[in-house]
């Protein structure tokens, strides 16, 4: 069903048994129905939505609302998508005088409004983009909602260079209003009935799974081919893939890649996930010189503690990311229970997302 502005949306959902309100979403909800009329109303200069807070407040739900409600122009994507685009595309603009600003342009002249789910800046590189490509990207008026877990001052905080990212965050809080959406619970793990996708140490579990979703399908191991990469498989059939752990996240393996086999597959299988939280490296210094011998202020830089898995999990969080956001059932054999599986390390806030929606991941209503 679908309705005429976000706050429409919200009232029928309020309506419904088993939808638990807050006042946090109500403030969000106005927020969001304020930037849809203005929209609708042809205003030149309008303010767009930030809305962070905790994992499962409801917050892509709400601007999905918003986006779904939308009669103009107007693009929806994961954030992580959506810097893949960037940085292809300014690869193509290379050689052009400003390519961030042709960029924005030729955005701007595509849609009026762009919904980014799950802003997070982690990487020097996309934090030196954005803090140059949010500014012009509003110049050109182009509207942005957006959803995070972290308030727009807090982005990439401690990063490398942070102040090349600076720019781009006093553009996102002169443009945006900023709502806290911090209600107390999470909504994602009610109401619903549950339904077992995560086992452990039950090796077994998985060959029922796939039996039971590839019947009637012709079955193969080894070898499966996905875009440009090879994969080896437990097992495949045309609509279910099965995968260790160390097939799917300890190769070099890109979103990209995951989103194609979230294109070709209706359901995964990941056997033998191991406990992500192991014991952290201590912190490095980079050194300033060739070959590390003298420590150079000027060059010297702290390196992050590093779990020996974090290669792996971030691969890891990216799968559960797109088969979460394309309602791919992902079904897990791991060594430790799903509470346990990243209790300590360096991406223990970003792994808070993943915890929970691998939760919802557990009811039988997802996927369906």
């Amino acid at each position: 069903m679908t309705f005429d502005s976000p706050l429409a949306a919200y009232q029928h959902a309020i309506a419904q048994q088993g939808f638990v309100p807050d006042d946090a979403q109500r403030q969000a909800v106005q927020a969001l129905q304020a930037c849809h009329e203005a929209l609708h109303q042809g205003r030149s200069a309008i303010t767009g939505v930030y809305l962070w807070g905790p994992v499962g407040r409801g917050k892509t739900w709400l601007m999905d609302q918003f986006y779904q409600s939308l009669r103009v122009p107007a693009r929806r994507q994961h954030f992580h998508h959506f810097m893949g685009w960037v940085h292809q595309r300014s690869f193509q603009l290379t050689g052009t005088q400003d390519p961030l600003q042709a960029l924005a342009r030729e955005l701007s002249q595509d849609v009026r409004v762009l919904c980014f789910d799950e802003l997070f800046v982690n990487d020097i590189g996309d934090a030196i983009i954005l803090g140059r490509l949010f500014q012009v990207m509003f110049e050109e008026g182009v509207v942005m909602v957006c959803t995070s877990n972290q308030p727009p001052e807090q982005l990439y905080a401690g990063g490398f260079n942070r102040e090349r990212f600076l720019p781009g965050i006093d553009a996102l809080e002169q443009h945006m209003q900023v709502v806290a959406v911090d209600g107390g619970e999470d909504h994602r793990l009610h109401p619903g009935v549950g339904m077992q996708r995560y086992w452990v140490n039950q090796p077994d579990a998985l060959a029922a799974v796939f039996k039971n979703l590839s019947q009637g399908q012709r079955v193969s191991s080894g070898v499966v081919s996905v875009g440009y990469r090879s994969i080896v498989a437990v097992q495949a059939s045309a609509t279910v893939l099965w995968c260790r752990y160390a097939e799917l996240c300890e190769q070099p393996l890109a979103a990209m890649d995951f989103m194609l086999l979230c294109d070709r597959f209706e359901a995964i299988l990941l056997e033998d996930v191991p406990n992500l939280s192991a014991q952290r490296r201590p912190g490095r210094i980079a050194r300033g010189t060739e070959d590390g011998a003298e420590r150079v202020a000027a060059g010297d830089r702290d390196l992050p503690e590093l779990s020996v898995h974090d290669d792996s999990v971030r691969r890891f969080i990216a799968l559960v990311d797109e088969c979460y956001d394309r309602k791919v059932p992902l079904f897990i054999e791991a060594r430790v229970p799903l509470e346990s599986l990243y209790t300590e390390g360096y991406l223990e806030f970003p792994f808070r997302r993943t915890l929970s929606r691998l939760r919802e991941m557990q009811l039988q209503r997802f996927a369906v």
